[in-house]
Parts: C-alpha cells; structure tokens; sequence
C-alpha cells in the first residue's frame, strides 16, 4: 500500500502491518539515538540497538544473510542490518536524508528474503526518522 500525505490520516492502526512491534522497534532507536546523539558510524548504532534488543526481549537477526538466486543457482549476497522476529527487515543508515538508492536497496532486500514489511531508519542530525517499505510481492 503506498501512502500519499493526502491519505495518511486516514489509515487505521488495524491497516499498519505489526503496529506494536513497528513502534517498538522504532521506539529503541529513538532511545539508542538519545543516548549516543548524532554522528557516529553506522556500525556503532547497529551495536546499540544489539543492546536494546536484548535487554527488551525482542528476538533479532542481526546481519541477516539473503542469498540472490537465479534459477535454483546464488549468485549474489546481501546482509540485512536486522530481522526483527522474523518479520520486520530492518535497514539503518547514517544520512542527512533518504535517496532513492536507499529504499531501493530494502525493497530488494525485502524481496529477496521474502519479507512483507521493511523499516529504513536514518539517523540525521535532526534525530532518528524512518521509512516502512512494504513488499508488495508477498
């Protein structure tokens, strides 16, 4: 389902694909960037949220292994950030703003895994913003 700004307030919570967990996980990055603040490598964020993740019990992947198949044949790899319970992928960058190379490297991810929803988060200067990328193919 794409959302345009027109329509946004009209989708329901029971619309959000797994809202409470969505929140949760979300909720921890905007608790990791609290702590640490704004500027630091990605991978120091990753470790971050490593932390959070256990100590809130949430089952996580972390450097999740999608293999790109052609035919029965790999061809490539990729490594997702995270799987969140099996099923939010979640992708983190360090940018001042989202291109589209970003959310085309989660859909492809979240295509490959075969994974409904996807969160890009981004830690900016302004704080942590986010995007859901939802895989339509499943």
């Amino acid at each position: 389902m794409q959302i345009s700004a027109n329509n946004a307030n009209k989708i329901k919570d029971s619309e959000i694909i797994f809202p409470d967990l969505s929140y949760k996980v979300v909720g921890i990055a905007f608790e990791v960037f609290n702590e640490l603040g704004w500027g630091l490598p990605e991978k120091d964020y990753q470790k971050a949220m490593v932390k959070e993740f256990s100590n809130s019990g949430i089952s996580f992947k972390e450097e999740y292994y999608i293999p790109l198949k052609y035919k029965a044949s790999s061809i490539s790899r990729y490594f997702a950030d995270f799987v969140v319970d099996d099923k939010i992928l979640l992708e983190l960058k360090v940018v001042p703003r989202l291109g589209y190379v970003h959310t085309k490297q989660t859909l492809i991810y979240l295509r490959n895994a075969g994974i409904k929803l996807g969160i890009l988060l981004y830690f900016t200067r302004d704080g942590v913003k986010y995007r859901r990328i939802i895989n339509s193919k499943i």
